[in-house]
Formats: structure tokens, C-alpha cells, sequence
């Protein structure tokens, strides 16, 4: 049925708010298509300083980025919605286990980047039955937006010192995506303020000292980049910092104060995989390029192939301290990936003793 009401009143930021609240999503917020002069300067100083190391996406885009209106001129106001993924158990508890690694929360369960999509496509569908005359596209993470400065305009949440977005009711656990639209929606009144305080558990919490300041990460130390992003060996003065992390890091999101208002997710498709919640470090290492593929399949680990997953799990059995693991490390040192081969030889070494 058309919506015969002004586009400007709250009526119809309500109908759009109330479907997509019915789709599955658990913020939805308003924004225009346009961010201040602070996000440029902000993203400007983060590539000057090359702290976004290998992902030259944030470079050959950042006008983009910075500017919605680049990205899709068109565009008039941006729709900001957030799905809670929190999870129902310490995020934290499998870090140290000798012989098993550990995977961020985001990653223990189908590819969030498709969840997401499909919601965001039915909510779509709908706004163009509803809204006659209006064009929309649909965004989630893949795609050149500043998610997390857009959302804070929407007022679903602030960006905390750590960098990442935080909610009042869903702490560090929303994804996010954006419905890009014609349509003159009336903004949220006002971004929501920032609520860290004195606050630094987040800074203090990260095994690299990726922070070189409050609200300032350098991701060349972040192990959510080393882990997923970097593709060459990881270095060496890092690999023991990272313990048995294997894909993503969740400490200085899991320590966040105001995960205690955060409940877990009740969407069935972001329950965790019994698999992939602390898999055994030998079973991983045995993976080919096939079996690495099957056994990924719809999550988001599939993305970063199967040398550097592996490369990941022999930082980890290095880390280990378990003799029992040394043979499998040893079985790796003549992969064909020389980046896997060296990583195998590390942890062979590093089994053995410190050097």
C-alpha cells in the first residue's frame, strides 16, 4: 500500500523503522547522506600516517568513504541498521587453550555479510512498494561507507575509544548496514553522545598495543588485520602476542562496560557453529586447499583461502607449549605456500625452546 503521508514527518521514519524491526533487525536509526569535515580529516591522517597498511581499499576510495554523496550522488538520506550477533557465552574463555585455537564471535557462524544483504534487500523491496518514485541502494561493509560514523550520526550508537561502535543496549555487538535512498527522511534528532568517560579498558585490553591513542588504532599491529588482511608472514616480534588467535580478535570489544547491557542473539542463522567455537589446532593444520573449503563454507573464514588461514594455526601451535604438537608443525615445513612453510618452521623452532 503507498505511504500517503509527508516523507518528512515521523510517520514515515516510523513504518520504515517498524519493518525493518520486523525483518530481524535491532536498530534502525536516520541520517542525511553526508558526514562532517572531521571524518575526511580523520580518515586523511590515518593513511598519511600508513596505519592502514596493506588495504589500499581505504585508500583508493576514501573520497567515497568519506563522502556518501560521492559514492552515490543521488542520495539523500541514509537509513543505519544494526543486528545484534552478542554472544551467549564469554567471547573470551578459549583464549590459552594449548592444543585449540580461537575465532572472533563474528566469525562462529554463517557469513554475516549475507544475513545482512538478505534483510537489508527485503526492507528494500518493501520501501519501493510503499514509497512510489524513490531509489535505494543497499550496503554492508564490502562496500566504500563509513559505517560507523553514519550509524553514530543515526544515533544507534557512539564510537568508543577502541574505534568501533557501542551501543546503550547491545554493547560491541551490532553489524551493521545502510540503506542508501532518494527519499527526504527526517535525521535522528541527534547523534548519540560519547559515553566512555574515563574509561580505557578497551585500549589497555589489546595483546599488540594497536592503540596509539584513544580513538587512534594502528591497524598494522591489530590482530583482526594480521589474522584476515595481511597476507605475508606475520611479524615475528608480534606472532607470540597473539596466543592461540586464529581469525579476529575480540578482546578490546569483549571488555567493553557496556556489554553488560548486551544480550545474546536470537537470530537462528548467528548461532555459533559447535565446530568453529574452539577447534583443534592439529585438525585445522591438516586442511588442503578443499577440505579448507568444505569446511567453510557460508562463513566469513572462507574469504582469507587456505595458506593464510593455516599460517594463522601454526602461529598458534608455536604459541601452543605442546610437544605434542611439534610433528604437525613439522609436516607443514615443506608446504608449497612458502609463506606456510615458514610459519611451520617458527613454530617447529618455537616448540623446541626459545631462541
Amino acid at each position: 500500500m503507498p505511504f500517503d503521508a509527508p516523507l518528512s514527518t515521523p510517520a514515515a521514519r516510523d513504518a520504515i523503522r517498524g519493518e525493518a524491526l520486523r525483518l530481524g533487525f535491532d536498530a534502525v536509526g536516520f541520517a542525511r547522506a553526508h558526514l562532517g569535515p572531521e571524518v575526511r580529516e580523520r580518515l586523511a591522517a590515518f593513511l598519511a600516517a600508513g596505519m592502514h597498511g596493506e588495504m589500499g581499499w581505504l585508500a583508493d576510495r576514501a573520497e567515497q568513504r568519506s563522502h556518501p554523496q560521492a559514492l552515490w550522488p543521488e542520495a539523500v538520506s541514509v537509513i543505519c541498521l544494526g543486528m545484534n550477533y552478542g554472544p551467549e557465552r564469554d567471547p573470551l574463555e578459549s583464549l590459552g587453550w594449548r592444543d585449540r585455537g580461537t575465532i572472533s564471535v563474528y566469525a562462529r557462524h554463517r557469513d554475516y555479510h549475507d544475513v545482512v544483504k538478505k534483510r537489508l534487500k527485503a526492507l528494500a523491496r518493501w520501501m519501493v512498494e510503499r514509497f512510489a518514485g524513490s531509489a535505494l541502494k543497499v550496503f554492508v561493509d564490502t562496500a566504500p561507507v563509513a559505517e560507523k560514523p553514519l550509524a553514530h550520526q543515526a544515533g544507534l550508537g557512539w564510537q568508543g575509544k577502541h574505534s568501533n561502535l557501542v551501543s546503550r543496549e547491545h554493547g560491541s555487538w551490532l553489524f551493521l548496514g545502510e540503506v542508501f535512498t532518494t527519499l527526504d527522511l527526517a535525521p535522528t534528532a541527534t547523534p548519540e553522545p560519547d559515553h566512555c568517560g574515563n574509561c580505557s579498558r578497551c585500549l589497555a585490553a589489546c595483546p599488540t598495543d594497536a592503540f596509539v591513542g584513544p580513538y587512534r588504532l594502528d591497524a598494522r599491529r591489530c590482530i583482526s588485520y594480521l589474522t584476515i588482511e595481511h597476507r605475508g608472514p606475520i611479524p615475528p616480534e608480534l606472532r607470540p602476542r597473539l596466543g592461540n588467535r586464529i581469525y579476529g580478535c575480540d578482546d578490546c570489544l569483549a571488555v567493553c562496560p557496556w556489554n553488560k547491557f548486551a544480550h545474546p542473539t536470537a537470530e537462528p542463522a548467528l548461532q555459533p557453529r559447535d565446530d568453529l567455537m574452539a577447534p583443534p589446532l592439529a585438525e585445522l593444520a591438516a586442511l588442503d586447499d578443499a577440505g579448507f573449503r568444505a569446511r567453510f563454507s557460508g562463513s566469513p573464514i572462507k574469504r582469507i583461502g587456505r595458506d593464510r588461514f593455516v599460517r594463522n594455526v601454526l602461529n598458534a601451535i608455536g604459541n601452543s607449549a605442546d610437544p605434542s604438537l611439534r610433528p604437525v608443525a613439522e609436516g607443514l615445513r615443506a608446504d608449497p605456500d612458502p609463506v606456510v612453510a615458514e610459519a611451520a618452521e617458527w613454530a617447529a623452532a618455537r616448540l623446541d625452546g626459545p631462541a
